[in-house]
This record gives C-alpha cells, structure tokens and sequence, in this order.
C-alpha cells in the first residue's frame, strides 16, 4: 500500500495534535505537525535528507509567530526544537505554501481556515495552493481533499468558488493594468525599476547602473511618475503585480573570491 506523508502546520498545539493523531489512524498516512512557518520548513527539509518527503503540507491560513509551536510527531512527542515566538524569519501561511511550490514543486499544500474568505483563497491559489478546507469539515472531507490534490486536482468549498473566481478575475485586472504602465518606462527607468524592487538605494543603483546619484534621483522620480505613484514602496507593489523581478545580484571575482554586490539596501 502506497503511504502518503502529510505534514500539519497549526500554530494551535491541540488542533495541530488531534488532527495529527486522526490522521495518522488511516491506515495508508504517515503525519507529523509543526508550530510554525520555521519549524515546518526544518521538518520538510530533514524528511527531504532522509529521501522521506512529505506528499501533502496541511497549513494554517492565519499561521503566525506564537508563544507556543515547534514540530510534534504524531501523539504529541517532540519531533524538532520549538522556536520561539520572537525567532526571526517568521513565516505566515500564505508566504509558507508559496516557499514550498517554489522549492518542492512535488508538495501539495491543502490550506486550512477558521473561516471562508474568497479574498484569502485567492490569495493561497495564487502562491500555490491545492486546496481550501475549513477546520469545521469532517475527517473523511479532509481525506479526499488530500487524496484527490494527490490526483493533481483543485478543491476549493462550492459556496467559496463563484467569489474566488471574482477574487482571481480582478488580480488579473490589475495585473495587466500594471504591466501596460511597467510598459511605458523607457529601457533604463525599468532597470531602475528593478533595482527598486531588490530594495537598492538610490546610492547602490548608481553604483550597479554606473551613473550619478542626480541621474538615478531622476529616473526614480520619473518611475513614479510613469506609474502613477507616491512612494517607492507603492512603485514595488505595482511592479509586483506586473510580474517585474528584482534586479540579479552582481557578482565580482577578486583574487580567485566570489563577492556578491548589490543584494543590501544602501
């Protein structure tokens, strides 16, 4: 019998135990739960090591930093070291499930909320999600969904899906509104552009792109200008949603070394 390798990520310790203990009575399901975003990303890369990847990461829609989590093997025992609630690199739930479709592809990831919210669910199908369950469903509804993601296919709740699909429509609104303005900068603004994106100074663009801080002030304002916005941090998001990437570090060689430059504010 093939076995399937699920991994909860509640941040809630009895939820992330029960559902972790139900799950792991069927008997082709192997399940362990984790804390938080840091403490999932370690037990997904220490099953990865040892060639036992998990098939299906079951996440918290509000996974946030907590006063308690850590990763628990099925029953509660500890499995991997418990973060604290001020441990960097917090991950929320929707940043999680898109780090994982970039990473490993092969997971599914199965959201799972207190609540319906179309809004949301867009949002965790656009980072990569399979699947939108509420925590309320029963056990054998939770089954197929990770059964049937397994298949490759979607599973959204019927009431969810008509406001989902408006949800999705819109982004694409916006997004090809902000790709005809991300359009209209010249060749140099766009690289600018980029370099904004990858959080570079005014000081360091110059410095990448090989001119004077004046040049770059100017091209930044042009930017936004051309984009219709206020801030650097507004000209970001627009070029986000337009799909523009931030510029690639550049890489110098000295004395046989590889130095990284351009990847820090300035």
């Amino acid at each position: 019998m093939a076995r399937i390798r699920v991994l909860v990520v509640d941040d809630h310790r009895i939820f992330a135990e029960s559902l972790a203990a139900a799950l792991a009575a069927e008997p082709d399901v192997d399940v362990a739960a984790a804390g938080s975003g840091p403490a999932a990303l370690r037990a997904l890369e220490r099953a990865t090591a040892e060639a036992r990847p998990y098939d299906v990461i079951l996440v918290d829609a509000e996974l946030g930093a907590l006063a308690h989590g850590g990763a628990l093997a099925a029953g509660g025992v500890p499995a991997l070291p418990v973060p604290r609630p001020e441990e960097p690199g917090a991950v929320d739930g929707i940043s999680l499930v898109a780090g994982v479709r970039a990473a490993r592809p092969g997971v599914r990831s199965v959201v799972l909320a207190e609540k319906d919210d179309p809004r949301c669910a867009a949002r965790a199908l656009q980072a990569g999600a399979s699947g939108w369950v509420a925590k309320d469903c029963s056990l054998q509804r939770l089954l197929t969904v990770i059964r049937g993601v397994l298949r490759d296919e979607t599973h959204l709740p019927p009431a969810l899906l008509t406001g989902v699909l408006r949800e999705l429509t819109t982004a694409r609104k916006h997004r090809t509104e902000s790709e005809q303005l991300v359009e209209s900068l010249t060749p140099r603004e766009r690289e600018v552009l980029r370099c904004m994106v990858a959080g570079l100074g005014r000081k360091a663009v110059a410095e990448r792109l090989f001119l004077s801080p004046h040049t770059v002030r100017t091209h930044m304002q042009n930017v936004l200008g051309k984009l219709g916005v206020h801030s650097t941090l507004a000209a970001v998001a627009l070029a986000r949603r337009a799909g523009v990437g931030p510029a690639e570090p550049v890489t110098v060689r000295l004395a046989g070394d590889v130095v990284e430059r351009g990847s820090q504010l300035a």
